[in-house]
């Protein structure tokens, strides 16, 4: 099966000023996505779907393909995946050929092991019962425990909806364990989103992975920063 990686990195982010191209440890967020998919056994060609022509200056220095770049309408903050993925797809069977498989490489995830991304393609790719591969790890506090806030300005709990908060203080082992994306890598089906207007589907098969952080603020991108900084085998692995 053909795998093509699509790494999105529109510009314009607010949390962080132009996080996509900033650096972590001397190698831009794309950069270090860019190295993973080079570094990946399974994965045929790397592109970046982005609406920056600075962008796209610096990921194809990088290695990755950028033959257009994706529209301003569909690259505001709540433009949706969908979008900038049927752009793609539209493009490569207009202008190239259409890959079977899409790897969704997110560049505010950068921390990527290339085995752990081969596993999940080889996975998926022997899988044909379910519509995608999305990645997950374990939540630190079962979403059980966690809260919303009333409309009276009160406490109440997730799922159940109670004002009766005492069931959350429970030992955390007496509740389920629940996953959050993290946009490690998650894995589509090109003809599923065509065929169905649908990224994901009915039957997304999970892929746990060691537990990822993701740059949104300012805090995220330090606590990273440190992390690399102190197990240099993090760069060594896709940098040399």
């Amino acid at each position: 099966m053909v795998t093509f990686a699509i790494i999105p990195a529109r510009s314009g982010s607010k949390g962080v000023k132009d996080k996509n191209i900033k650096k972590l440890c001397g190698f831009s967020l794309i950069e270090w996505s860019i190295a993973a998919c080079q570094k990946s056994n399974l994965i045929d060609e790397i592109y970046v779907s982005t609406d920056s022509d600075t962008y796209r200056k610096h990921a194809l220095e990088k290695g990755a393909k950028v033959p257009y770049l994706r529209p301003k309408e569909i690259s505001q903050d709540y433009s949706t995946d969908y979008e900038f993925i049927i752009h793609a797809l539209n493009w490569f069977n207009e202008n190239y050929k259409e890959p079977d498989i899409i790897a969704l490489i997110r560049p505010t995830t950068p921390i990527r092991d290339p085995l752990v991304i081969d596993q999940a393609i080889d996975t998926f790719a022997n899988n044909n019962e379910v519509t995608s591969l999305r990645s997950i790890h374990e939540m630190s506090e079962s979403a059980y425990k966690t809260f919303e806030i009333s409309e009276n300005n009160r406490l109440k709990c997730i799922f159940t909806g109670s004002s009766k908060i005492d069931f959350s203080n429970n030992a955390r082992q007496t509740f389920p364990k629940t996953y959050v994306g993290n946009g490690y890598i998650d894995l589509i089906r090109a003809e599923y989103i065509k065929e169905n207007k649908l990224i994901y589907g009915n039957k997304v098969l999970p892929f746990i992975t060691p537990k990822s952080y993701e740059i949104d603020h300012k805090q995220d991108y330090e606590l990273l920063k440190y992390q690399v900084s102190t197990n240099p085998n993090l760069i060594n692995k896709l940098f040399t």
